[in-house]
């Protein structure tokens, strides 16, 4: 582990920006890092993966105004090589590294309140809590679910109570050079980088702070189709993490994939066992009136769709799982059973 640093806020801060295809959202975010230039010299690195919209436009309109922003193509495309390449890339002086979505939107001070926790912690890695907001129509339904418990099953970096060491949260800050030493992320994810690197970080002696004071604002996806799709991907990349390491998932992991195979069980039963009908179903009234009851209190009938969205999230990350424990269950350990603790 790597020493702690004295807090100086003219240090110079590198910031990797992954982005494919995200005119909506880069410019908002941009502007959000920009602001914490007023505490922290920045150099704020965008890897492109391809963009065929307008985002490397807007980036370089963004970058003729403003030097410190750099537009650097990521020919692998995906995040986590965008994130390896910004840390190799980044100027030497640079000792953190920062990661950033395209997605969210970050409040003034950020940048101060992680730095100084990686600081004052002697951490490896910061972490933060991730509040998800929708701006119109479904959008805000979808963000209603990924805030909750029942949709994201009491992560510590979605609740973000308090400050405290975790095994695992949203990435924002890294230690440059401990980064580095053991390898960065595992280019071969799709998802689920994070948690994978964690671990690895975690055996070589890393610690990981959650900072309570720094939560980021992140856009969620606008559809059910799309959010099927990322919720899939995310299940396909735990289950690679779980085999790769050989490790035992979390209860509140395998809830997806309990409810997935029981329903699916309970549909191919029901001409023998019609009562089986009465599990799935429940499934779905709690859900669908939890969300009902979302949009009563908020007065907002948008927020009904945080039932529906509850409900694709929860199948489409357990057959994400499955999909992915069967593809790959010769990289590593083929005997997922659920942790008693």
């Amino acid at each position: 582990m790597t020493a702690s640093l004295d807090f100086c806020s003219s240090e110079l801060i590198a910031i990797a920006v992954p982005v494919l295809n995200e005119e909506a959202y880069i410019a908002e975010c941009l502007a959000s890092l920009l602001e914490q230039a007023e505490t922290h010299r920045l150099e704020i690195l965008v890897l492109d993966g391809g963009s065929t919209d307008r985002t490397a436009e807007i980036v370089r309109g963004l970058q003729a105004r403003h030097p410190e922003i750099r537009l650097v193509p990521n020919p692998a495309r995906l995040q986590s090589a965008a994130v390896n390449l910004a840390a190799r890339l980044a100027t030497p002086e640079a000792k953190i590294l920062l990661r950033a979505d395209a997605h969210a939107w970050y409040p003034p001070g950020f940048v101060t309140h992680v730095v100084r926790a990686m600081k004052e912690q002697n951490a490896t890695s910061v972490v933060v809590p991730m509040v998800t907001v929708g701006s119109r129509g479904m959008q805000r339904g979808i963000a209603a679910a990924q805030n909750s418990r029942l949709g994201n099953g009491g992560s510590a970096h979605r609740l973000g109570l308090r400050s405290e060491w975790v095994d695992h949260g949203h990435h924002a800050a890294f230690d440059r050079a401990f980064f580095l030493s053991i390898g960065g992320y595992d280019e071969s994810f799709t998802h689920n980088e994070d948690a994978e690197l964690d671990h690895r970080a975690r055996q070589a002696g890393g610690r990981i702070w959650l900072c309570a004071e720094a939560p980021c604002t992140y856009y969620p996806r606008k559809s059910l189709s799309s959010l099927a799709r990322q919720y899939a991907k995310h299940g396909a990349g735990r289950a690679r993490t779980l085999l790769k390491h050989q490790l035992r998932p979390k209860p509140r992991q395998m809830a997806p994939v309990v409810v997935l195979l029981g329903s699916l069980g309970a549909l191919i039963l029901a001409p023998l066992w019609p009562a089986l009908l009465l599990a799935p179903l429940l499934y779905v009234l709690l859900c669908m009136g939890w969300g009902v009851a979302i949009a009563l209190r908020g007065r907002d009938p948008w927020l009904a769709w945080a039932g529906p969205a509850a409900m694709t999230m929860h199948m489409a990350w357990g057959y994400g799982f499955l999909r992915s424990a069967l593809k790959h269950r010769g990289s590593g350990s083929t005997n997922i059973a659920v942790s008693a603790g």
